[in-house]
């Protein structure tokens, strides 16, 4: 089992820059593939980005149209970390971000049989 929190949300002037994290436990953090989702009021939850599963530092991404030049998911496995960098935000990116953890899933697929964790604000004004 994986239990995930995520860290770094908060309230930013359209045109700046968060950075997220997702700390995961256990010792099979790697083998897991790690994705960012979130949810807007009102609206459902959506893909924004993910992360293969890694033995070491190389592994595959992948992104939402909507979010493709702004943001960058990078893990660390020797941290059991996983990072969301967002810059150039903008007002419609205001939601809860969540991130997930699967196996044997890859992009919007990841956390259908997984694990989530509780959730980040990010606020974005204008």
């Amino acid at each position: 089992q994986v239990q995930l929190v995520e860290s770094g949300g908060g309230l930013v002037q359209a045109g700046g820059s968060l950075r997220l994290s997702c700390a995961g436990s256990g010792r099979t953090f790697r083998t897991y593939a790690m994705g960012w989702f979130r949810q807007a009021p009102g609206k459902e939850r959506e893909f924004v980005a993910a992360t293969t599963w890694s033995s070491g530092s190389i592994y595959y991404a992948d992104y939402a149209d909507s979010v493709k030049g702004r943001f960058t998911i990078s893990r660390d496995n020797s941290k059991n970390t996983v990072y969301l960098q967002m810059n150039s935000l903008k007002p419609a990116d205001t939601a809860v971000y969540y991130c997930a953890a699967d196996i044997g899933r890859i992009g919007g697929t990841i956390g259908k049989n997984g694990y989530w964790g509780q959730g980040t604000q990010v606020t974005v004004s204008s």
